[in-house]
């Protein structure tokens, strides 16, 4: 059995708007992940870009459940020694 590899001209390439107002922040995450990637597509192969084109909006209105907002912290590190950033999702 071969496998199916799509060619550059047989991909089509969708716009998708995903509103985010109200729903969980992984939720939509997760959904913008699956049509980036293209997972949802029947021609899907990993290593072939046949993911579709996502905008998200009203990303100020999603919702974190439980306590997250004021609990989860966003960590970035600048590359110096001892300078681990540390923001709240909350600010």
């Amino acid at each position: 059995m071969s496998t199916f590899l799509p060619k550059a001209d047989e991909i089509t390439r969708n716009w998708y708007v995903i509103d985010a107002a109200g729903k969980p922040l992984g939720r939509v995450a997760s959904e913008a992940a699956v049509l980036l990637r293209g997972k949802h597509k029947p021609i899907f192969t990993p290593n072939v870009d046949c993911g579709d084109f996502v905008i998200i909006i009203n990303t100020d209105k999603a919702v974190l459940t439980g306590d997250k907002l004021n609990k989860k912290l966003y960590q970035h590190h600048t590359g110096y020694i001892g300078n681990l950033k540390e923001v709240k999702y909350g600010t």
